[in-house]
């Protein structure tokens, strides 16, 4: 029996990538010394896997930006627009296409971004062109494997599979599909596997996760096609497909009869498919068993995993098994021994988790408890994880009855506004009196250096309540006094006491608690350190309220109260896995409920409430896909309802392909949704040609997770797109997402031209 991983942390584990990149980015490191950082951190994950007892360890897991970007650029997948840059390095030009690029000659937008299956990771969309061609471009996969070759390691290269890598992709061009590209894309993956032949690799792991989603017969025979050409050029390579985030479902029996070694399942997400898959896995194929959530950070349960493992193991022998995690661990903070404060994190609570670094040793302990002898000199550590997996059962930290017994009574009516859409319209428009196009943002404003020091230092105590209260109010009223300046007609209060639109409201909460170096990658630079979702939830005090009226106390014009709606709380933490995530999700519904009850009595007219996770959540299959979206649904209208007709309520979703959710986006019924829609040049509204949304909406006319800054021609011809599929009288004006991570300079001369751009299609319409 082996053990492997399928990919670690990249981050480091004092977030060195994020600051290193962010430094070159800045001019203020070189790219050898950004090489060095990153080849520090390559290098400190492949010893510390081999540690902890890890047999086949993975290389090309590692990324300065993402991964999927990573393989566009290797194989010379480049867009048009980028050779205009052919003079910058590589490392420019790659940012470039990741974030887009803005100097005094150069204004170039960056390539999509959307969401990595059901996950809060971000990847960048490959774009594909009639007449496309790949070749080796770059050789990261091959400089990463040698790399560990000569610290004494070798390693598995993880490579996306050709068949997934065209699926996440979209054709830019009409009058072609991307499999047309698929036989020279495959030349230039056997180009890549012939090098790493050639240096010695002796394991290769292709990512083949759409084999879980609900792909038809022509791909399913693309892939197999795929892997018969790989397998007759490279008969001596052992080949792992890896399928992760669901079951392989219908799609068995074409992953069992690939010409590949082995195949890696997921049987955290799906442990109702190992029966199935051992039953009929053929005799020249070894089976992978994703046994330990590489998604969550829950101890692992020894005594069902051993179950699971001695199912496999009878069944197909010991030497045709591996274990692993069941995803890459990218997914998972990087160390739980680095969490020393017990006033952050309980010990009680501590005691039930597990970050990847002891996701490892999980895996090492697994597989020295699946033998006889092995087991005897383990049992301690078995018998230490019982107790800790059995006390997280019965303890009195989780369970609340009030909060039980009030989701048990959630009403219809407690479900739904007072009256229709267009009642509510009226009144709103009498109250707010706001113009056509009226303009926004989407909430934050940058959170710059001085603002997290002063929130840093006022957590650690280091300054009292009325310096910081004094600081954030002087930050309150310079963006209310630049919004007013700028001539947005719907302000916001800029969120400076706010480290993360989740983690803000899960440290007010009930029932939620927090790491200090629990981080994890979102995109690019950008980390987020998720609450962790232990017990029932529940909101004791105003969260929001005090610092919404003071903003609203400085200005005539409406500022809206920002909240973070429950389904994307629940998204973005790591949640509790011992009842239905339907229940945790109307619990957090509840008290932001009690949030916006606060927030309309306070004054507030207008309260967002975002889930730019809703269609995160999506289950893969469409099977699945209704149960979910009737109960995150209701958590919305649970949250949102409790208003009368004048107030306002507005929702935000971003990185989403609406194509599936339409209906459910109808259902919320907000008064005003808000969309990131800018870098895919508006296509993703193609979701609403033949479907006539019935309230107010307001496309992303700019990109907020790129530093360039749009022009006001740019920005009018992106209304007018906006214009195209729906009514005048229902669009809103409004940046792709909150500008937390941009700096005050550019964010003002955006906002100056998008402001300027609805003034222009405004005096049209009038004309």
């Amino acid at each position: 029996m082996l053990t492997h991983n399928l990919g670690y942390p990249r981050i480091g584990n004092n977030r060195e990538l994020k600051k290193a990149c962010e430094q070159y980015w800045a001019g203020k490191i070189t790219a050898k010394e950004l090489k060095t950082i990153s080849d520090n951190i390559k290098l400190f994950n492949w010893k510390l896997q081999k540690d902890n007892g890890i047999d086949i360890i993975p290389s090309n897991d590692f990324s300065l930006y993402d991964h999927v970007l990573d393989m566009s650029y290797t194989l010379g997948a480049i867009p048009e627009r980028y050779k205009a840059l052919n003079n910058l390095s590589r490392y420019d030009l790659y940012f470039a296409m990741a974030r887009g690029r803005q100097d005094k000659t150069t204004d170039i937008t960056a390539m999509e971004m959307t969401k990595w299956f059901d996950t809060n990771y971000h990847y960048i969309v490959p774009e594909f062109y009639k007449g496309q061609q790949f070749s080796l471009s770059y050789k990261k996969i091959v400089d990463e494997f040698l790399l560990a070759k000569q610290n004494g390691i070798i390693t598995k290269p993880v490579i996306i599979g050709p068949v997934s890598y065209l699926l996440l992709g979209k054709e830019k061009e009409s009058g072609f599909n991307r499999f047309d590209l698929l036989e020279k894309l495959l030349h230039a993956y056997i180009e890549i596997i012939d090098e790493l032949k050639s240096h010695g690799a002796e394991w290769i792991q292709f990512d083949e996760p759409f084999l879980v989603m609900d792909i038809d017969n022509t791909i399913l025979n693309e892939i197999k096609s795929v892997y018969s050409v790989i397998r007759k050029n490279f008969p001596g390579l052992n080949i792992l497909i890896a399928t992760y985030f669901g079951a392989i479902g219908k799609n068995l029996n074409a992953a069992l009869n690939l010409a590949v070694d082995a195949l890696h399942v997921d049987l955290v997400r799906a442990p109702e498919q190992l029966n199935t898959i051992i039953d009929s896995v053929p005799d020249n194929m070894s089976l992978s068993l994703g046994i330990v959530d590489g998604r969550n950070i829950w101890k692992n349960d020894f005594h069902n995993s051993l179950e699971i493992i001695s199912r496999a193991v009878d069944k197909i022998g010991s030497d045709r098994i591996l274990l692993a995690p069941s995803c890459s661990l990218l997914h998972s903070p990087c160390d739980l021994s680095m969490e020393t404060n017990d006033k952050v994190l309980k010990p009680e609570i501590k005691q039930w988790m597990s970050f990847a670094k002891q996701k490892l040793e999980e895996i090492s302990t697994l597989k020295m408890l699946s033998t006889k002898e092995g087991y005897k000199s383990a049992a301690d550590k078995f018998k230490e994880n019982f107790i800790a997996v059995e006390s997280r059962k019965i303890s009195k930290e989780i369970h609340n009855e009030a909060i039980k017994s009030r989701v048990k009574n959630i009403s219809d009516s407690d479900c739904s506004r007072i009256s229709p859409f267009e009642i509510r319209k009226a009144k709103q428009k009498e109250k707010l009196h706001l113009p056509l196009f009226p303009s926004t943002t989407i909430g934050s404003f940058p959170q710059t250096e001085f603002v997290r020091k002063i929130r840093a230092q006022y957590k650690k105590g280091m300054i009292d309540n009325a310096v910081y209260t004094e600081t954030i109010k002087k930050e309150i009223d310079n963006a209310i006094r630049i919004q007013e300046e700028i001539g947005l007609d719907v302000l916001v209060h800029g969120e400076f006491e706010r480290n993360d639109m989740v983690e803000f409201f899960g440290e007010l909460l009930d029932g939620i608690t927090f790491t200090q170096n629990g981080w994890v990658q979102s995109y690019g630079s950008r980390c987020v350190k998720p609450p962790v979702i232990y017990g029932d939830i529940s909101r004791q005090a105003d969260m929001t309220v005090k610092w919404t009226k003071y903003a609203a106390s400085k200005t005539q014009r409406p500022v809206k109260g920002m909240l973070t709606g429950p389904v994307t709380i629940l998204q973005w933490s790591f949640v509790r896995d011992d009842q239905p995530r339907s229940v945790t999700a109307f619990q957090i519904a509840l008290a932001i409920r009690d949030e916006v009850t606060a927030l309309e009595n306070s004054g507030t007219g207008i309260i967002q409430i975002d889930e730019p996770a809703l269609r995160e959540g999506l289950p893969l299959k469409k099977s699945d896909r209704k149960q979910y979206l009737d109960w995150a649904v209701k958590a919305f209208k649970i949250a949102s309802s409790s208003v009368k007709d004048e107030t306002q309520i507005h929702t935000h979703m971003c990185y989403s392909e609406f194509n599936d959710i339409v209906d459910a986006i109808t259902a919320m019924d907000a008064d005003v949704i808000t969309i990131e829609a800018s870098r895919s040049q508006m296509e993703l509204l193609n979701s609403f040609t033949h479907f006539e949304y019935p309230n107010d909406i307001g496309p992303g006319v700019y990109d907020i997770h790129s530093p360039r800054i749009p022009s006001v021609d740019e920005i009018v011809s992106l209304i007018d797109k906006i214009a195209f599929y729906f009514p005048v009288k229902n669009i809103w004006i409004n940046p792709d997402c909150g500008l937390k991570t941009r700096q005050w300079e550019e964010t003002i001369a955006s906002l100056k031209n998008m402001v300027e751009a609805a003034r222009i299609v405004r005096s049209h319409i009038k004309q």
